[in-house]
């Protein structure tokens, strides 16, 4: 069985896919937010504690780029 972490910050899902996590599903159960599922290798919790310090240096153009993609799969519910 796979470990997963969950979230529902559109933000730190884009950190998250940018810094290569695999995103497993988007779960739609509640009609008002969406929650991302990632797979969890151990290190994603420490990975969320530096985004939320601020520490997490990325490329804007991939980040930005990985939000728009997961905008889209949410909004075209795939």
């Amino acid at each position: 069985m796979i470990k997963t972490f969950s979230i529902t910050d559109l933000n730190l899902a884009s950190v998250l896919l940018t810094l290569e996590y695999k995103l497993v599903e988007l779960d739609r159960t509640n009609i008002k937010k969406v929650v991302f599922l990632f797979e969890d290798d151990g290190t994603i919790q420490g990975i969320t504690s530096k985004y939320w310090e601020n520490k997490v240096k990325l490329p804007a153009l991939s980040l930005l780029s990985n939000q728009k993609n997961l905008k889209s799969r949410i909004y075209n519910n795939e």
